[in-house]
């Protein structure tokens, strides 16, 4: 199993970008499909971005598709998530999970590593 830990949230403005950033221990973490999720209070956690084996295929959700990025680097065992043009509605707590799937899913219950979580916060 993988060990993860999110870092790179905090507090910006409407318009802003931020870089989170996701690294994982343990000898499973190149073999995993990847994948960021969010969670707003009172709502479900909800799939963002997910990556490959090889960081050669992706897929988003709608909400998120051509304002984040998702990239991996095996060989540091990190993962990263560039987000452009944040919005009020993208805060929440954002999460990295590790999966071994061998295609990008979106459902929570297909990822059996979960990082704690960094909060995400947008002012309007």
């Amino acid at each position: 199993q993988v060990q993860l830990v999110e870092s790179g949230g905090g507090v910006v403005e409407a318009g802003a970008s931020l870089r989170l950033s996701c690294a994982a221990s343990g000898p499973t973490f190149a073999r995993s499909t990847m994948a960021w999720f969010r969670q707003a209070p009172g709502k479900e956690r909800e799939f963002l971005a997910g990556i490959n084996l090889h960081g050669t295929n992706t897929r988003y959700a709608n909400s998120v598709q051509g304002r984040f990025t998702v990239t991996r680097d095996n060989r540091k065992n990190t993962m990263a998530l560039q987000m452009n043009n944040l919005t009020p509605v993208d805060t929440a707590v954002y999460y990295c999970a590790a999966g071994g799937s061998p295609t990008i899913v979106t459902m929570t219950n297909y990822f059996s590593s979960w990082g704690h979580g960094t909060q995400v916060t947008v002012s309007s």
